[in-house]
């Protein structure tokens, strides 16, 4: 695989970083926004990504907005948020046409970075706010979003395991926010709260693609001024655990298929020598249709329609997911639990371990084969503060042995049960 290499600079507050690939027809621009995950900010930020996207100082309207990117050879925006670990990151993405590729053509970058920089900096405000009516539809907008969780039972599910397991640490705030916020939220605090957030988040931009570096810097760096000089470093905040017994919580809604998700506590994190023997550990136990989870839970036993698991590397959980008949709650949680002890025991062979290293692997090639795949791959590094190349996350994988993954799976502890089941269908506790 082709070396890839990412320069970084600081200038003016921001943190810029530049990945030149002739892989690409295109450029991708990415803005990363972080701030701790706090309740009394958590809804702003959920609302802000739908503001955002819905139109700017000069292109006021969604469809003029979608006019000026048709007019960049049909340039993409996108606006959202999430959580990493217990950071809050908003993140505005632009993929536009590369001038090279286009006779004639030669502003389209100009163009695409000040259109990139006047969604982020200048939005369509009026007076003290955005303007109204676009703050009122989407304040809709994002409740029915908040609603909707509802619908979807399996990632209630996997919102309720969280509200139950970090139920005293930052990592449990909803990132859709809450509707009780958004019933008191005036368009003048979320402008105010807008304004607060460029001075004080932690700012890196990445760009992707065939460019000349020097010229983009200029660029960016004149169209996107930000008056962060007098902050302190930005303070990741400190993953807060809570030791407990492990419990069982039980929830029943009119439901056919019931819901039992487990959250495990690793106690691993991305920075940390388990990382890698962690990731092999959940490929082998949950993450592929190889895994013991899909075979003995969903395939041997019949238990499930869906059995799997994923690693949170920077909150330091595991979580299974699987759907099963409502009857059939304690055989299923016996199973899983008997899959955590044969890891735990080492009950894999070598060439599964092999087999699993190289999935892995081949799904590392794919992410890194997309532009915004290999970027978040790399805004990783920056949230975990380890700095590894693909090549040494492709290599960290590779030398992962067995006996790695029996230590990594030995630091694991079941915390909370978590059963979606329907009136009639369960046991009580």
């Amino acid at each position: 695989m082709k070396t890839i290499q990412e320069k970084q600079h600081r200038e003016s507050g921001l943190k810029l970083h530049f990945i030149q690939s002739k892989k690409y027809k295109t450029i991708n621009i990415v803005a990363k926004l972080r701030a701790n995950l706090e309740e009394e900010t958590i809804t702003k930020r959920a609302l802000l990504p739908y503001i955002l996207k819905q139109g700017t100082k000069n292109y006021p309207s969604r469809s003029e907005l979608q006019l000026k990117l048709d007019e960049l050879y049909g340039a993409v925006l996108s606006v959202d948020g999430g959580k990493k670990g217990e950071n809050h990151i908003i993140t505005v993405r632009m993929e536009f046409a590369n001038e090279k590729f286009i006779p004639e053509e030669s502003s389209i970058i100009d163009d695409a970075i000040s259109l990139f920089s006047e969604v982020l900096f200048q939005p369509n405000v009026k007076g003290n706010g955005f303007d109204d009516s676009v703050f009122k539809r989407e304040k809709d907008t994002l409740k029915q979003k908040i609603n909707a969780i509802q619908d979807d039972k399996m990632s209630y599910a996997n919102m309720r395991l969280i509200d139950e397991m970090c139920d005293d640490e930052a990592y449990q705030l909803h990132v859709h926010g809450y509707e009780e916020d958004l019933g008191t939220m005036t368009n003048e605090d979320l402008y105010d709260y807008y304004k607060t957030l460029l001075k004080e988040n932690e700012f890196d931009v990445y760009v992707l693609g065939d460019f000349d570096e020097h010229a983009i810097k200029d660029k960016i760096t004149t169209k996107m001024k930000i008056n962060q000089q007098n902050l302190p470093e930005f303070t990741p905040p400190k993953t807060k655990m809570t030791i407990r017994e492990p419990r069982e919580v039980i929830e029943k809604q009119n439901v056919q298929q019931a819901k039992l998700h487990i959250g495990y506590r690793t106690n691993t994190l991305f920075q940390d020598k388990e990382y890698f023997p962690l990731q092999v550990f959940n490929g082998l136990f949950g993450g592929f249709p190889s895994s013991k989870l899909f075979i003995n839970v969903r395939e041997k036993n019949s238990l499930a329609y869906y059995a799997s698991s994923r690693v949170e590397s920077h909150k330091g959980l595991l979580i299974v997911f699987s759907g099963i008949a409502p009857e059939d709650f304690e055989k299923a949680r016996d199973i899983i639990r008997l899959q955590v002890k044969a890891m735990k025991d080492g009950n894999f062979t070598e060439e599964e371990l092999s087999e699993t290293k190289d999935l892995i692997i081949n799904q590392y090639k794919e992410t890194m084969d997309h532009p915004q795949g290999l970027i978040e791959m790399l805004y990783q590094q920056v949230i975990g503060n380890r700095t590894l190349s693909p090549d040494e996350l492709i290599e960290g994988i590779r030398k992962v042995t067995k006996e790695e993954v029996i230590q990594a799976a030995g630091k694991i502890e079941e915390d909370t049960v978590y059963l979606l089941t329907s009136e009639g269908g369960s046991k009580d506790e």
